[in-house]
């Protein structure tokens, strides 16, 4: 049976942070993938019932014993136009788990009916976006990315319509906190400074212990939000991922990756890549992604100036210094980030030049992102530029000397070729969830009710540094006939 830890400390707030509600049953739900590893750490067991009961359980038709669920209330920034009122609209908290690790961590159903934020509505999901959310955010995961996680997909057994007819899903989703820059934004909105105070110290509690009864811990809880966020963008824009709407109420205060909607993966690299249908003017674009972190911070700051100093004028002092620090603060991660899929361990100052001009030699050949950097690792074994490299970003002087430099650097850490190789191999991933093979496998499940892809394609995912582009298909960037261009937010 059993062993889970419930203990819901979101539902002992206030009652303005949430209204409880349960669940809408489905009339027929069935079981499409139960992440085992992760119900393991959680308490599960996933041999204590079958597929049919687990179906029931994660479609929302049976709560499990101390379940509380309820739809949290936050607002947001969409595209940049400030909404008062979201909340979640299709999503409930069903419970809060402390894991074998000790871990907090919320367990939400997505899709699970109407609520009170539901607005005009449904309050569904579409099996496609169910299936994106799981398959994507386990391979962030697996890449060492925060973000959150799918613990079971479920069909409904119900249609939703979404311009045409699709098949229903239920996603449960695993995060260590659902509170988002949005959240704040509620209150802040309502001027419920009261509110404002009891969400921080919340968050202080969950999420940064480490600042309770500091004197300026609400001061050090935005530079904290704000140092998580630059280096979980930082490490989005290591792999090419592009989150699609990093709206307010999509920027977690836990520093993970949340709401898996428009999001894609570039294939050839060129900075003002967007995916998303609905960023017309690529507000979210690949290049803009710490710019927009920027962004939401200043908004954050907005939220919580009263609480940061009584004086308005320092209030205002504290949050400006902190925002304008950022970006510089922000770069520092990234090139961090850029550094290690160099295969540096010391930073020294032409790393920046090396790591920019490679990047330009990708984007003037329209390099795939996630093979020139894995071809790497081939490339520091050998004096000789590879021919994996020059098949991607061409054979020219420019290359000949940015690899000559890149070698020279790397061997001047005084590795091996050997270690540095294994270095290059273990950080440069092979496999990404590549956006034709993720449709791909979709297309099979809406359109056939066929879950095999799927399957084989996350325990693929789980193995991205094994992979190779001539032992497995799924690691080949895609042909003129598969490219995917838009991804579609799941409303």
């Amino acid at each position: 049976m059993e062993s889970v830890k419930f203990d819901n400390s979101y539902s002992r707030l206030s009652d303005c942070f949430f209204v409880r509600q349960s669940p809408v049953a489905v009339t027929a739900p069935q079981l499409i993938r139960l992440n085992n590893e992760l119900a393991e750490s959680l308490g599960f067991n996933p041999d204590s019932r079958t597929s049919a009961e687990w179906a029931e359980v994660f479609a929302g038709n049976v709560l499990l014993d101390g379940s509380d669920p309820l739809a949290m209330a936050y607002a947001g920034h969409q595209f940049g136009s400030f909404v008062p009122q979201l909340g979640d609209g299709r999503a409930l908290l069903l419970a809060e788990v402390v894991d074998r690790d000790g871990i907090r961590r919320d367990i939400q159903l997505k899709g699970s009916g109407r609520t009170a934020f539901s607005r005009s509505g449904d309050g569904r999901a579409a099996i496609g976006p169910v299936l994106r959310e799981y398959v994507v955010s386990e391979a962030m995961h697996v890449l060492g990315i925060p973000t959150t996680r799918a613990l079971a997909a479920v069909t409904t057994g119900e249609p939703v319509y979404r311009g045409t007819k699709l098949p229903g899903a239920i996603l449960t989703r695993v995060a260590r906190s659902h509170v988002r820059v949005g959240t704040f934004q509620f209150f802040a909105a309502r001027q419920n400074w009261q509110a404002v105070r009891e969400l921080a110290d919340y968050v202080i509690w969950r999420n940064y212990p480490e600042l309770q009864n500091r004197p300026a811990r609400y001061v050090e809880l935005l530079q904290a939000v704000g140092e998580r966020q630059a280096r979980l963008v930082s490490s989005w824009l290591g792999v090419g991922f592009i989150h699609g709407v990093m709206n307010t109420d999509n920027m977690s205060i836990a520093g993970e990756t949340i709401d898996y909607g428009p999001c894609a993966f570039m294939d050839e690299y060129d900075p003002a890549t967007v995916f998303s249908s609905i960023d017309h003017i690529g507000r979210y674009r690949y290049e803009n992604q710490l710019g927009i972190v920027q962004w939401n911070l200043a908004r954050l700051a907005e939220a919580i100036l009263p609480l940061l100093d009584e004086d308005y004028e320092k209030a205002v002092n504290q949050a400006t210094e902190i925002v304008e620090a950022f970006y510089p603060q922000a770069e520092e991660c990234w090139l961090d980030v850029m550094r290690g899929k160099l295969g540096f361990k010391e930073s020294r100052p032409d790393d920046r030049e090396l790591v920019e001009s490679l990047l330009t030699l990708m984007h003037e050949a329209q390099a795939d992102f996630t093979l020139t950097f894995r071809c790497l690792w081939k490339g520091i074994l050998s004096a000789e530029i590879p021919t994996e490299l020059t098949n991607l970003v061409g054979a020219s002087a420019k290359v000949d000397k940015w690899f000559l430099s890149w070698r020279q650097r790397l061997l001047a850490e005084g590795v091996s070729p050997q270690e540095a190789s294994e270095r290059l191999r273990t950080t440069n991933p092979a496999l990404i969830p590549r956006n034709h093979n993720v449709e791909r496998v979709l297309s099979a499940a809406v359109k056939d009710s066929d879950f095999a892809p799927i399957h084989r394609l996350v325990e693929q995912l789980a193995k991205p540094y094994e992979a190779s582009a001539d032992s497995m298909p799924e690691a080949e960037p895609p042909r003129p006939g598969q490219r995917v261009t838009q991804t579609f937010c799941g409303t």
